[in-house]
C-alpha cells in the first residue's frame, strides 16, 4: 500500500494557532506570581516603616486636680520651685584647699567656716606687715626725740642771741634744724598710718584663705576636696575648681510658672492661689502671687509670675515640678479636690457622640470613653473613666485608630 510522504509531513506540522496557545499558557502563572510576591514584600516594608515604629504623638500624664478648682479657679499653670537665695560660693583668692568641713544636706549658719586655703604665704606675709609697723613705730620715737632736741636747742640759740653771746647765724641754723626734724617727725607718723594700712591688707588676704557661708542655709553640691586648687577664676583645663559648695536659703523657696500670654489677664499681683507639688499630689499649699514679670518669652508665647508659697516645710526642694492654682478668692475650710483627672483639652475627642481619650498602654493608644468635666484654662477634668497618672495621647491625629501603635515625641517649645 502506498503512502504519499508529503501528507505523512503536513500532518506532523504545527500550526501557528497551535503554536501561540502552547506558549502562552505557561508565561502567565509565572507573573501572576511575581505580582503577588511584589506585594508581600511592599506590605513587610509598609509594617517596619509604620507597624514598628507607630505613630508619633504627644502624650500627657492625667493630674489630680487641686483643691482651688472648687473654690473659684481661674487657671492652672505648672512650674518649679526655685530659690531667690542661692549661691556657689568660692574663695576671693587662688589658692589649694587644705580643709573642707561641709557635706551635701548639711545645715550651715551665716559665717559659718565652710573650708580653708593653704596660709602660708598669706601668713607670711601678715608677720611682714606687722613687723613694719613696729619698726615704723620705732621711727616714730627716734623722730619725736631729735624733734624735741631740736625745738631746746632752738631755745637756747634765742636766748643767746638775744644777749649778744651768738651771731645770729647760729640761730638760723637752730630754727632750720627745728624745722627738719618736725618734717622727720611728721614723716615717720605717715609711714605708721602705711604700715598700718599694709597690716589691714594682709589680715584681709590672709582673712581669705578663710571661706565662710553668706548666709544660712542648706549645701546642696560639695563642689570640692582637700588638696584641689580653687580660685574665683576660670584657669581652664578642669584643673581649677572656681566654688567650693552651693548654698540655698530654704526659707526663700518659691515657685516661678510659665502662663500663656492669652490668660495673663487672669492674673493680679496678691492673687491667691494653691500649690501642688508633683511629689506630693494630695498636698496643697497655700500660695499667693508675688509679681508678674514685665517680660515674655516671645518662643514660647508665655510671661513669668512669680508665686510665694505661704507654708515652709523640709518637702519642698529646688527645681521640684509643681502645679499652681490661680483662684478667683481664697479657699474656705472644708472645700475638698474635685474627683476625677486632669488632663490637656486636646486630649479629648469625641467617638460616635461620647467623649473618649487614647489611654497610651506599653505602645498602643486605646480609645477609653470618659466623662468629661469642666475646664480650667487649657486643661479639661475628667470625673470617670480615667484614672490619676494615665499616660494620654495629648493631640491625638484625627486618623487614630484604637490600637494603633505609638510613639512619645516631645511637645514643642
Amino acid at each position: 500500500m502506498f503512502v504519499d510522504q508529503t501528507d505523512l509531513l503536513k500532518q506532523l506540522r504545527i500550526g501557528r494557532e497551535q503554536r501561540d496557545e502552547g506558549a502562552a499558557r505557561p508565561r502567565w502563572p509565572w507573573v501572576a506570581a511575581a505580582v503577588i510576591a511584589l506585594g508581600v514584600v511592599l506590605a513587610g516594608v509598609a509594617w517596619v516603616l509604620h507597624g514598628t515604629g507607630g505613630v508619633a504623638v504627644e502624650i500627657a500624664t492625667a493630674e489630680a486636680p487641686a483643691a482651688g478648682s472648687v473654690s473659684g479657679a481661674v487657671l492652672q499653670a505648672t512650674g518649679y520651685v526655685t530659690a531667690r537665695r542661692k549661691a556657689t560660693v568660692s574663695a576671693q583668692i587662688t589658692g589649694r584647699l587644705t580643709e573642707v568641713h561641709i557635706e551635701e544636706g548639711e545645715h550651715v549658719a551665716q559665717g559659718q567656716l565652710l573650708a580653708r586655703l593653704d596660709d602660708a604665704q598669706a601668713k607670711a606675709a601678715l608677720d611682714l606687715a606687722r613687723a613694719q609697723l613696729a619698726s615704723a613705730q620705732a621711727a616714730v620715737g627716734q623722730s619725736r626725740a631729735q624733734d624735741v632736741l631740736a625745738r631746746q636747742t632752738l631755745v637756747r640759740q634765742r636766748e643767746l642771741v638775744a644777749r649778744g653771746l651768738t651771731p645770729r647765724q647760729s640761730y638760723d641754723q637752730a630754727r632750720s634744724g627745728a624745722d627738719a626734724a618736725d618734717a622727720a617727725l611728721l614723716g615717720a607718723e605717715r609711714q605708721v598710718q602705711v604700715a598700718r594700712a599694709q597690716l589691714d591688707e594682709a589680715r584681709v588676704n590672709f582673712d581669705y584663705t578663710f571661706v565662710r557661708a553668706p548666709f544660712a542655709g542648706v549645701i546642696v553640691d560639695k563642689a570640692a576636696q582637700v588638696g584641689e586648687i580653687v580660685s574665683p577664676f576660670s584657669a581652664g583645663g578642669g584643673f581649677t575648681r572656681t566654688g567650693v559648695a552651693t548654698i540655698v536659703d530654704m526659707n526663700s523657696l518659691e515657685v516661678d510658672v510659665d502662663v500663656n500670654e492669652a490668660y495673663i489677664a487672669r492674673i493680679r499681683p496678691d492673687q491667691p492661689a494653691e500649690a501642688v507639688l508633683d511629689a506630693y499630689p494630695d498636698w496643697k499649699i497655700p500660695a499667693h502671687v508675688i509679681a508678674i514679670v514685665p517680660t515674655a518669652d516671645k518662643s514660647k508665647a508665655t510671661v513669668k509670675v512669680r508665686v510665694a508659697l505661704e507654708s515652709k516645710d523640709p518637702r519642698i526642694l529646688p527645681d521640684m515640678g509643681v502645679r499652681v492654682s490661680f483662684l478667683e478668692q481664697a479657699p474656705k475650710a472644708g472645700f475638698a479636690s474635685p474627683k476625677g483627672a486632669l488632663v490637656p483639652a486636646t486630649a479629648l475627642v469625641r467617638r460616635e457622640g461620647s467623649a473618649a481619650v487614647f489611654v497610651v498602654t506599653g505602645d498602643r493608644a486605646r480609645l477609653t470613653p470618659v466623662t468629661a468635666g469642666p475646664s480650667y484654662g487649657d486643661l479639661r477634668l475628667v470625673t470617670s473613666g480615667l484614672a490619676v497618672g494615665a499616660r494620654v495621647v495629648a493631640k491625638p491625629p484625627s486618623d487614630l485608630a484604637d490600637g494603633a501603635r505609638v510613639k512619645a515625641v516631645t511637645a514643642p517649645e
